[in-house]
């Protein structure tokens, strides 16, 4: 092997290594924030976790309306969804969606910023069942959403909450 295969090769092993120590020493807010490619995009950020409980932030942009110029129901959905995501995988065992039942009480505007609220009801081992509240910035309600979880039986590591 020449020398400069070499250095490919070492460098390839050191990206390689360096992305499996960042991936590990990552907070779950970090992972799911950066991971969850679709709400990244919207602009949709974790910014609160504990056991049990996370809260998610969006600010509506223009790229949030709908056709009736208010925040697109998909948008508040994601928003929710992220927080919900936060609580579910808060114990170290992955959790995937299985039900969301959500319910549109108010319309979101340009500017608002949207929080999303999520507290785990039960903790149950397979079925975790969680409560998600989606306000705006004056503090009114503007959507609820009930998630149903399924604990995949695989490890989710990270190495913190926050």
């Amino acid at each position: 092997m020449h020398s400069h295969e070499n250095v490919n090769i070492y460098h390839k092993l050191f990206v390689l290594l360096h992305k499996t120590f960042v991936a590990i020493v990552m907070t779950l807010k970090e992972t799911l924030t950066q991971n969850d490619h679709f709400a990244y995009s919207i602009g949709a950020r974790l910014v609160e976790i504990h056991p049990g409980y996370a809260k998610a932030q969006l600010t509506v942009t223009e790229t949030h309306l709908n056709a009736a110029n208010v925040c697109q129901g998909g948008a508040i959905f994601t928003l929710a969804d992220l927080a919900f995501a936060g609580v579910s995988n808060s114990h170290g065992i992955l959790s995937v969606g299985v039900t969301n039942t959500i319910t549109y009480l108010k319309s979101a505007q340009l500017g608002d910023i949207l929080t999303a609220e999520c507290t785990e009801l039960l903790d149950h081992h397979k079925l975790p069942y969680c409560d998600i509240r989606v306000t705006n910035q004056k503090g009114e309600l503007l959507a609820v959403m009930t998630g149903l979880a399924y604990r995949v039986r695989k490890e989710f590591p990270f190495d913190s909450l926050m």
